[in-house]
Formats: structure tokens, C-alpha cells, sequence
């Protein structure tokens, strides 16, 4: 909200010397943010000139220009010779002329300056020049403006172009401070400045009658609330649009940073600056009998202000008469009754429309405006007749015309405003200050509550321009506010005992950390996708699965949420190739939406927005979810290690994606078993599942080469996903690290015939459980099939490595617990120890 201060200044006591910086100060003590100050940004001397004479002088280039002698007064010099381009001005008119050294917005230095074979010693502006609008195409001239100043006189002040703005934020809940009346409330708080409210009347003349014909016809409130709540008319006849806006009028509001349209739109915009309340301004004479309020029918057309024809939708609140929708209600108004400059009897609405009615509409027509930016914030429900007179008032003062002393309207009730209980222990405990009694009932009747003591508690009526005020905790919001801030202390709160992460909270944040550590980049992606990648990644044969779509989704092409989360990774991969970076190991943690079958999840139940849902409710909603594990994905591409002197780069290759594997196993203290397996989208023979004892948990491989090629993705993709909340769950207590031993180690190797079918991951783990405590680890260091071996069998070996935590162990004991192991390999799979 930008507040020109000249216009501040009228209803609070602003000093003189006060900056614009001093003013935003101010407001930041209660609670607004600082944008910036806005000024037209000239410096003279800009001064009132009179054309003594011109001649036109044509040039070659077919423009003629004017050579102008100005007298500016004998203070500037007399009479200057002037080259100017336009030609709307004549003879004795009085204009405002740039002398040389003045700068105009731009900047745009003034000098003396040969042109068109003479020195023009000066300029002569028009409105745009001096930042005063948009016009540009001729001279500003002043009697236009209604003026008839001494010749010589400061231009700046006379036009009000010395004045600046401050410009604040104004949050959705404080609709009132988008006002100069709000404004200027809340600089009198933050200072103890005297405020003079602009909307204080004699109600006397303001009572309703038969001045206008005016009727609700709300069939289908939202949420109960009618859509029209008042509706002041007001008439005045006899207008003349062709009469100037008063220039300290334009110069606000083009401060304000609204356009100045003509005498009549331009008062109604002031008033609407002034007050908070949007009018909106009819040609009587081009309305059909009386105005209706109503819902639209759905599909009915109105062609608004802006010359665009909208298709309604049943929830738009419209002004209809008798020839039908005449405007959007508190959002724009039509093109069949605007005021022009054929206008001479004028209709003023004033009016209380309902919030979210009008935030609804114009989100849905993509229709913002300054009137229903401050409807959707909500508006003083005792402005309306203040405004509607103001605005008469104005257009009588400034474009001439009587007032119809009768009003004209509907929906007069008295206007209710609930009573706030507020507990006399409430705010300090709340605050964490030691508020007096005093304090506390001060600083609500500051910003204009009445209270009333009731024993232990306060009885509060919040003012009507305060609608945000609807408990005891934004009543103390609000004591906090007026007396400060920074009184309340800076103190860290003890938390409660036993709070902290959940196990499963410390598991996830410990594989993330153990990923990171190992040099994969965590890159989080959006869960959209669509159903085709879904069955791809998602399944072991590519076969159809059941997946979330959004009924509103963000990108209709991918309206369906992730049942996995490499498509994502693919994607940020690509996104990193295209920009040069070829070598990644990336890792997500994320959520995947897996429905089961013949299960119809979601709710055409809305619980009201405005009040926590019930349990029942919440039980009903949580229902309506499928399950969301949480799932934990690795990419691999390009090199491991790059090249460098003397050495050769060194690619990603599938042994990589399995130490992720183990990188994540061992984070999350569970022992993952890979063995043979397949995937649609994973190269076959190249793809590993992974299972912790029988549950399997993830799967790990390459990816086939045209699926990584469809993904513009160059050489081989390697990538793992497990689902990380499933093999936490299935992990243990944490066991307590070995201890070390000084005792050597007994190492032997042994080689198993088995048949060709049977997987490296089932020998070893027979190896293992048959070969007792004394076996400290065992890993797989050849697969031979060929020559010297039976059809259809290969030979495995194994190096095994055993130890005693007491003693050194012989080999015979070493023997011992290997052939125990061979034992139970050849009892599983037939294994045979390969001679």
C-alpha cells in the first residue's frame, strides 16, 4: 500500500521534518513490512511559463516544430526562446517550462541546446515528461487543469509533484491498513500521534430510503454467507466528465501508483485509497431499471471493463438489471454501463460483499483487482455510507452536478459484532510479559475495542474494521503489538524430556548421511509421472499397475504420482548431461504411492476449511490414502574416478551400485542378500534382487540400453532402489561393535562344483551358517564355467577367513569349520568340491 505522506498528514499529526524513512520506521514497530518510498523524482527549476508567441517552422523530415518565446518571469530570466514538437497549445496559455538545469524522471537533465537551428534554452512538458500520467502526444496545459497561477511560480508545489510516498506490505489478515485511513490509524499507534478519522459522520444523513431500487437475490450463498451483505446507491446528477482532475488529486494517486482515467473514475479510486472501500461508478442513463445482486447461471456471458467477454461460473456474485450481468461483483465492473465522457448522471455503489465470494471469482477469471484485493481482506461494514457520500461529494466539488438527497440500497441491518471473552491471565502468560491491567485494556481501546471488565475476565467488542479479530490469542497479538516487540524476552524454552527422532527418523537420517559420506548428491524430484513409467520401473515384467492420479495435477501430462523413485533420478540425470555434467552418483529418499488393487482410494468429502476435522473425519480422510513407503534410489553414469595423468578414467560399473547397497545395508544394520533376478526396464543377467532373510526389499542392476537412450542418458545407467522404511522395520536392536583381537587369522580358499542354475548369494549363504562362530567373513572370488566341468554346472570360489576372539587357531580347526560349511552347501545344492 503506497501513502503519499501529504495526504498521511491529514488525518495524523505527521511533523514537518519527518522523513519518509522516520514514517517507515514507525510502522515497522507495528508489525508492516518496509517496501521502498516512491517520489516523481525532479528537481528544479521547474517553473510556470506563458507562451508570448511561437512560430511554426517546417522541417525536411516533414515534422514541423514551434519556435516558442515563454516568458517565465523576470526572477528565471524573462522571455526564453524554446524549440518545441508540439502543436496543441496556443498564444497566452500558461505551461510548465524545465529550465536548464533541472532533471526530469529518468533521469533526464535539462540544458540549453542547439536544435533545429536554434538554442533551445528550456523545455516545455507534458504530463508524461513530469511523470504525471501517460499522455504524451502534446504540452500540459493549465488551464485544463483548472489553474491560472502567477508566471514564474514553482511548478513542483503547484502540481503537487514535491510530495512522496511510503509503501508498505499489507498482510492478508489487516485488510483495514489498505486504506490511507488504515495507514494513517497505525502511525498514530506506533508514535501516540493525534489520528482524525476521515469516516466519523453525522449517521443522520446516512440513514437508508427509496433513492434507488436495489434488491439480493442470493440463491446459493458459499459456505451460508450471502454474497451482498449492504448496498448503498447513491445519485448525482448533472456531471461533467470533460472538467480536470484537481492536480494534487492526479499527483496522489499516480503516487499511490494508480492512473489517472478522468475526473469521475479518478474520484472514485480516491475515495476507494482513502477509506478501503471500493466503489464502482454506472452511467445512470445507460441502466435498465433497478440493480439486482444475484448468483450467475452457469455458461452466462459478461464482457467486462477490460473488453474481454468471461463465461461464469454459478459461484460469481454479479450486479444484473434488467438487461442482464452489468459487472463481477467487487471485481470489475462491464463495458455496457461505464462511465465516459458522455456520462452526465452517475449511479455510486458502495457496497460489503462477502470475502471469499470474491477471492473465488477473481482467481477463477484470473482477475485481480485493487477492488477485490481489498474485498477478499474484508472491509469496514460501517464504510459504505461514509464512502458512497464522499464520493458524491467529490464528483458535486470537482465535475460539477446536484446530489439526490435520498439513498438508495439494500440489506441495512445493524451490523453484529461478537463479543471476545478474554481471561485477565491470558496475555501475560501468552507473551511471556508482565502486562499491567492497564496495558493490556489500553492498548485495545488504542486501536479501537470496546472492554469492559466482567471479574476474571475482560468483555471485548473488536471495532468493525477489524474483522481478524476473533479470539483471545489475536487479541493478545495485538496488545503484543502495540506496546512492542522487543519487549518480550529472548528465552530458549527447556524442552520436554523423552522427545527427540523416532528410530525410524534416526535410520533414515543415517543412511542419507552414510549415502552422502560415500559421494552420492541427494537430488529430490517431483512425484509426477505418468502410468506407462509407472508400469515400466515399477514392475518385474513391465505388466499393468494400479496408480494415483490427480484429479488436479500441476502438469497433465504426468497426472499420475510415482510408484518409484528412479524416473526422477533419470530425469535429474538428464538435466545434468545436457549441461555438461556426465560423471553422477545420485541418491533420493522420497515417498512412492503404491494403491493396492481393487481398493478405490480418495473422498468427494471437503471438511470445511475453516475448523480442525473431527477424529471421525480425520479417520475417513486417512483411509482415503494408499500406502506411501518410504523408498531410498541410487543413479550411477559415467566415471567413477576421472581421468588424470597417468591414469585412465575409470567407469561406474554394477559392482559400484552394489557397494551402495551395502552402503545402505550397513547404515541401516541389516544384512541385504542379493540374487538373480529381472526387471522390465533392467538389463537381463545384469539385474540383482535384494532381500533381507525372505522379504525382499529392492532391487539393483543396469539399465536396459534403450530405455537409458529413450532417457537421452549416454554409456550404462546403474541404479538400486529398496524400500528403506521395510528394512528398518526388519532391522534389529543395534548390535555393539567386535571387539578387536591381536590373534592372527586362518585363511583357506575352497572351490564347489554346483549346478549352473543355483545363485552365488544361496552357496554363500549355506557356507555361512554351516561354518560356525569362527568364521569372520567370506566373499565370492571366482565363477568358472567351462572346460574341465559337467554340462550345465560351474564352480564357485570362495576365499573364507577365520578367527578366534581367545586363541590362534590351528588349520585343522580352520579345516574343520570350512568343511562344515561344504557340508551344508552340498546338502542344499548337490555342491561337490571341485578337485
Amino acid at each position: 500500500m503506497r501513502v503519499p505522506l501529504s495526504w498521511l498528514r491529514e488525518y495524523v499529526d505527521v511533523p514537518a521534518a519527518t522523513t519518509p524513512e522516520d514514517v517507515l520506521a514507525a510502522l515497522v514497530e507495528v508489525g508492516f513490512e518496509e517496501e521502498d518510498v516512491h517520489g516523481f523524482d525532479l528537481t528544479g527549476p521547474i517553473v510556470v511559463g506563458r507562451v508570448v508567441e511561437f512560430t511554426p517552422e517546417p522541417q525536411s523530415n516533414g515534422k514541423t516544430i514551434r519556435w516558442c518565446q515563454v516568458d517565465v518571469g523576470e526572477a528565471n530570466g524573462g522571455i526564453r526562446g524554446i524549440v518545441c514538437g508540439a502543436g496543441n497549445f496556443f498564444e497566452g496559455d500558461k505551461v510548465v517550462v524545465t529550465l536548464p538545469g533541472a532533471v526530469l524522471p529518468g533521469p533526464f537533465p535539462i540544458a540549453a541546446r542547439k536544435t533545429y537551428g536554434h538554442v533551445s534554452d528550456g523545455m516545455i512538458a507534458s504530463a508524461k515528461e513530469l511523470g504525471l500520467g501517460d499522455e504524451h502526444s502534446g504540452i500540459l496545459r493549465l488551464v485544463q487543469l483548472g489553474l491560472d497561477p502567477e508566471v514564474g511560480v514553482d511548478a513542483i508545489a503547484l502540481l503537487g509533484l514535491d510530495d512522496v510516498a511510503v509503501d508498505v506490505n499489507v498482510t492478508p489478515d489487516r485488510g483495514y491498513a489498505m486504506s490511507v485511513r488504515g495507514i494513517a490509524r497505525e502511525y498514530g499507534h506506533a508514535t501516540g500521534a493525534t489520528f482524525r478519522d476521515p469516516a466519523e459522520r453525522d449517521w443522520a444523513d446516512v440513514e437508508p430510503g427509496n433513492g434507488f431500487p436495489v434488491a439480493v437475490d442470493d440463491r446459493a450463498p458459499i459456505r451460508g454467507k450471502v454474497g451482498a451483505s449492504e448496498f448503498v446507491a447513491r445519485i448525482v446528477r448533472g456531471v461533467d466528465p470533460s472538467r480536470p482532475t484537481p492536480p494534487w488529486m492526479v499527483a496522489r494517486l499516480t503516487l499511490a501508483g494508480i492512473r489517472s482515467l478522468g475526473v469521475l473514475i479518478d474520484i472514485t479510486n480516491y475515495v476507494m485509497l482513502e477509506l478501503g472501500n471500493p466503489i464502482h461508478g454506472y452511467d445512470l442513463d445507460q441502466l435498465a431499471g433497478g440493480i439486482t445482486v444475484r448468483r450467475a447461471d452457469e455458461g452466462e456471458k459478461l464482457t467486462t471493463l477490460d473488453g474481454k467477454e468471461r463465461t461464469l461460473s454459478g459461484e460469481d456474485l454479479l450486479i444484473t438489471d434488467e438487461s442482464g450481468p452489468i459487472g463481477l461483483a467487487g471485481v470489475m465492473g462491464g463495458g455496457t454501463t461505464e462511465m465516459t465522457d458522455a456520462t452526465r448522471n452517475v449511479l455510486i455503489e458502495a457496497a460489503i460483499f462477502d470475502t471469499v465470494s470474491i477471492a473465488r471469482t477473481a482467481r477463477r477469471h484470473k482477475l485481480p483487482s485493487e477492488a477485490s484485493r481489498r474485498f477478499e481482506r474484508g472491509v469496514d461494514p460501517l464504510i459504505p455510507f461514509v464512502a458512497a457520500r464522499r464520493v458524491a461529494d467529490l464528483m458535486v466539488a470537482h465535475a460539477g452536478g446536484t446530489l439526490d438527497q435520498e439513498v438508495g440500497g439494500a440489506l441495512f441491518g445493524e451490523v453484529f459484532l461478537a463479543e471476545i471473552a478474554l481471561p485477565k491471565a491470558f496475555v501475560p502468560q501468552l507473551i511471556g510479559v508482565d502486562y499491567t491491567d492497564a496495558e493490556i485494556t489500553g492498548a485495545l481501546e488504542t486501536i479501537g475495542c470496546e472492554v469492559s471488565d466482567a471479574g476474571d475476565t475482560w468483555s471485548v467488542i473488536p471495532p468493525s474494521w477489524r474483522p481478524d479479530l476473533t479470539d483471545k490469542w489475536t487479541l493478545a497479538e495485538e496488545v503484543a503489538r502495540i506496546h512492542g516487540l522487543d519487549r518480550i524476552p529472548s528465552i530458549v524454552p527447556t524442552p520436554p524430556s523423552g522427545r527427540g527422532l523416532t528410530a525410524l527418523q534416526k535410520g533414515r537420517r543415517r543412511v542419507a548421511n552414510a549415502l552422502a559420506a560415500a559421494g552420492y548428491v541427494e537430488t529430490p524430484s517431483f512425484p509426477f509421472t505418468t502410468e506407462a513409467t509407472n508400469d515400466l520401473h515399477a514392475s518385474a515384467s513391465g505388466e499393468h499397475l494400479p496408480s494415483v492420479k490427480l484429479a488436479n495435477p500441476l502438469d497433465g501430462q504426468a497426472p499420475f504420482l510415482r510408484r518409484t523413485l528412479v524416473p526422477g533420478l533419470m530425469q535429474v540425470a538428464h538435466r545434468n548431461v545436457s549441461r555438461g555434467f556426465t560423471d553422477l552418483a545420485l541418491f533420493e529418499t522420497g515417498i512412492v504411492f503404491r494403491p493396492e488393487p481393487g481398493v478405490v482410494y480418495g473422498t468427494e468429502t471437503v471438511p470445511p476449511l475453516a475448523e480442525r476435522p473431527d477424529d471421525a473425519t480425520l479417520a475417513h480422510l486417512n483411509a482415503s490414502l494408499p500406502p506411501q513407503p518410504r523408498h531410498v534410489a541410487v543413479l550411477l553414469s559415467g566415471n567413477a574416478v576421472a581421468k588424470a595423468p597417468g591414469n585412465a578414467a575409470t567407469a561406474f560399473e554394477l559392482a559400484d551400485a552394489l557397494g551402495a547397497v551395502q552402503t545402505i545395508a550397513t547404515a541401516a544394520g541389516v544384512r541385504i542378500d542379493v540374487a538373480q533376478g529381472q526387471r522390465a526396464a533392467l538389463h537381463p543377467g545384469r539385474t540383482g534382487v535384494l532381500s533381507v532373510g525372505d522379504v525382499e526389499v529392492g532391487y539393483v542392476g543396469e539399465l536396459l540400453p534403450a530405455v537409458a537412450a529413450e532417457a537421452d542418458l549416454p554409456g550404462r545407467v546403474y541404479v538400486a532402489e529398496l524400500d528403506l522404511d521395510g528394512i528398518l522395520s526388519l532391522a534389529g536392536d543395534p548390535e555393539a561393535a567386535a571387539s578387536l583381537t591381536t590373534f592372527p587369522a586362518a585363511t583357506q580358499d575352497v572351490s564347489l562344483v554346483v549346478d549352473a542354475a543355483v545363485s552365488a548369494a544361496a552357496v554363500r549363504t549355506a557356507l555361512v551358517d554351516g561354518a560356525g562362530p569362527l568364521l569372520e567373513s567370506l566373499r565370492l572370488v571366482d565363477d568358472y564355467r567351462g572346460a574341465g566341468l559337467p554340462e550345465g554346472s560351474k564352480s564357485l570360489t570362495f576365499a573364507l577367513r577365520f578367527r578366534a576372539e581367545d586363541r590362534t587357531l590351528t588349520a585343522a580347526e580352520a579345516s574343520e569349520a570350512k568343511l562344515a560349511g561344504v557340508a551344508v552347501a552340498a546338502e542344499r545344492f548337490g555342491a561337490a568340491i571341485r578337485d
